[in-house]
């Protein structure tokens, strides 16, 4: 029998801390969860990706009464980054949440659906994705989206 210890690093930041480009793509990801369609959860989730050419792109999730049919911010953000700039990189991804009109005091952690998404990106473009989430009373900030699915499905 053979044993494997999966960790990772993550670093715990206050808005402060954060470079003004960091602090952008948050912002972003904040904007973007003024957008978002949650009428059943009232739950509104923003991301925002800064792609290697200098572009934000944002996304934020999408519900549907048909509740599989919705969508999370993650997903709806790396696509649209996938299917308009298939030759660009996605440098950094931030995620953010609200409720009731106020933003979650913790950092939100995507499901894992979007975590394989994210992994794959990664794997498609060859080049490590920084990922911030977001919270009032800290940002976490993670070197890589493999570190979010330590034992993802490659291709």
């Amino acid at each position: 029998m053979e044993n494997r210890i999966c960790s990772i690093e993550i670093e715990i930041l206050k808005e402060s801390e954060l470079s003004e480009r960091v602090k952008k793509v948050i912002d972003e990801a904040k904007k973007a969860t003024e957008n978002s369609y949650a009428p059943y959860s009232k739950f509104q989730v923003g991301a925002a990706a800064l792609l290697d050419n200098g572009l934000i792109l944002k996304g934020n999730n999408q519900e549907n009464i048909a509740y599989p049919s919705g969508l999370c911010a993650e997903r709806v953000t790396v696509f649209a980054a996938n299917a308009n700039y298939p030759n660009n990189a996605l440098q950094i991804l931030a995620i953010a949440a609200q409720t009731g009109g106020k933003f979650t005091e913790k950092s939100i952690t995507p499901c894992g659906a979007c975590r394989q998404v994210l992994c794959e990106t990664e794997q498609r473009q060859k080049a490590p994705m920084e990922i911030y989430l977001y919270g009032t009373e800290e940002i976490i900030h993670i070197k890589s989206a493999a570190d979010l699915l330590p034992l993802a499905f490659e291709f």
